[in-house]
């Protein structure tokens, strides 16, 4: 009778506090998704000020290369060690970044102190990701990652916007500053409320492995950012990166099969809905990434929409994915079912992507908001999603390891969706100019095939007429590819096979529900209740 009372407490208890952990996490969140669209903002008065205009790509180079290569060894360290330590080690190296670089006087400087940022910056996605993995058990799981998904999409729309204004008032060095005081209530809130048990693995760090896989990852980020515009893809420096990445990725498999304890396990590729998972989740980053960089794009060059509020031009997108991202979220959490969601995912998104391909000079921002509201639900219904079922394939003591790999995954897609669209994108604007311009279209864009509303004024009207139809062509190329390579999503989806999700309760005992992570350093089976 005890035991029932008791229990019942517990279960009266823990939604207050799960919300008191997630209040932390959100923020963790909110402070990685905002960071590079609220710098990106900045970027214009930073080079104003520091000077540096051609080390100008490296500012951002050097945050995504550090998060990319860090993100697995976060994953296991955490696994390893513990999750709260290694998740609040990463929010200590991302504030003590966003300090220095908040100090530099050169740009030198800022891209070191930016590395140093990027370091801890992959740790927090990873962190708060496998700490509702060891909270939640995966039949509530949906519920709270689809409000993660949300805070993604607010982030993405009021990135731009409040980049602006922080530069604009309070100058570009708070474009970090701003970090601080959001990150230090994010770390004394888990600090205080967060108690997950203390893990002692005798095994040592996989030192070779992760620096294998470091260096693999970095040469393959830096191929997609360099390739077509600091160098040629043909060229001696590009293909000498893509010997180094492909000689480092063969090393690390090998090594991996020989480590006690190996940063990424080659045996969770065993499980077929992660292995598909990790395909998913790295053609909607593919996708979403090529979609945030061309549709601005394409509403300010051809339709003549205003550049200063560019977050808001994606709201159709966003908002959808939004949306559709909490209804996945509460219709799993109610059903413990989640297939149809990638299979109906993968659809609209192919679809999506098709009709943005039609976007032609003549295209209204009414229909264009539709094409990307459709392309927005297709997202909503696999982002989260990918992660969950990921988590749900996975033992417990994997935790950490697959929600960096399946953020990984989706980090290597953006850099891939950027940079092949981005490539299709600039020569067919070229070739297009050349076409209906000549040699002055050629001269136009032999620069950047991206022209910004002051370059674009300049123009005389006819060689502005056709840059407008060469972005529309342009853009025609990238969303048609976009559409192709997510056909591969609904592919991948339909050969998922689903695994019911457990809840909490008396299914709550068995591995893929397990939710021991609700914890106290001490219980044998502790719950999130015990923190309150």
């Amino acid at each position: 009778m005890a035991d029932n009372k008791e229990a019942v407490i517990e279960t009266e208890k823990q939604p207050r506090s799960v919300r008191v952990v997630l209040l932390a996490l959100m923020i963790t969140m909110m402070l990685a998704m905002l960071d590079n669209m609220i710098v990106g903002t900045a970027m214009p008065t930073i080079v104003g000020e520091l000077g540096g205009l051609q080390h100008l790509s490296w500012v951002v180079t050097a945050y995504t290369l550090a998060t990319a290569a860090s993100t697995p060894i976060w994953g296991k360290l955490g696994d390893m060690y513990g999750r709260k330590g290694a998740f609040m080690t990463s929010i200590v190296i991302f504030l003590v970044g966003s300090a220095l670089s908040g100090m530099a006087q050169d740009m030198g400087q800022l891209i070191g102190f930016r590395a140093v940022q990027g370091l801890g910056a992959g740790g927090l996605m990873v962190g708060v990701m496998a700490i509702i993995g060891d909270l939640i058990p995966p039949r509530e799981r949906g519920k709270y990652q689809g409000m993660m998904a949300g805070i993604m999409a607010l982030a993405m729309i009021g990135g731009p916007l409040i980049g602006g204004t922080i530069t604009d008032h309070w100058g570009w060095r708070w474009s970090f500053y701003i970090n601080l005081p959001l990150g230090i209530v994010a770390l004394l809130a888990i600090s205080a409320v967060l108690h997950l048990p203390k893990k002692r693995v005798q095994a040592k760090i996989d030192y070779l492995g992760a620096g294998l896989l470091a260096l693999g990852i970095s040469s393959i980020v830096l191929v997609t950012t360099w390739g077509g515009s600091e160098y040629a893809w043909g060229s001696a420096r590009i293909m000498e990166l893509i010997g180094i990445g492909v000689a480092a990725l063969v090393g690390f498999v090998f090594v991996q099969t020989k480590a006690a304890a190996p940063i990424m396990p080659l045996h969770i590729f065993r499980s077929r809905n992660f292995t598909l998972m990790s395909i998913i989740g790295f053609i909607t980053g593919f996708v979403m990434f090529g979609a945030t960089l061309f549709l601005p794009l394409y509403q300010q060059s051809v339709q003549g929409a205003s550049a200063t509020n560019s977050g808001l031009l994606l709201l159709p997108m966003l908002g959808a994915m939004l949306v559709t991202s909490m209804v996945a979220g509460r219709v799993t959490t109610g059903t413990g079912r989640y297939k149809a969601f990638p299979i109906v995912g993968g659809v609209l998104m192919a679809v999506g992507l098709f009709l943005l391909s039609q976007m032609d000079t003549g295209t209204t921002r009414f229909t264009s908001g539709l094409y990307m509201a459709v392309l927005g639900l297709g997202m909503g219904c696999l982002m989260q999603i990918t992660m969950l079922v990921a988590q749900n394939s996975v033992e417990m003591k994997d935790m950490g390891v697959a929600s960096s790999s399946t953020t990984l995954f989706r980090t290597l897609g953006s850099s891939f969706g950027v940079a092949i669209m981005g490539a299709l994108f600039n020569q067919r604007v070229q070739d297009v100019m050349t076409e209906r311009a000549g040699a002055l279209g050629s001269k136009v864009t032999e620069q950047s095939a991206q022209l910004d509303a002051a370059s674009l004024a300049k123009l005389p009207a006819a060689a502005r007429e056709a840059y407008q139809y060469a972005v529309s062509s342009g853009t025609h190329s990238a969303f048609l590819l976009g559409a192709v390579v997510s056909v591969g999503a609904l592919v991948a989806a339909v050969f998922v096979k689903e695994v019911p999700l457990r809840g909490a309760g008396a299914d709550a005992s068995e591995p893929e529900g397990s939710a021991e992570g609700a914890v106290s350093d001490s219980a044998p089976k502790p719950t999130v209740a015990e923190t309150v």
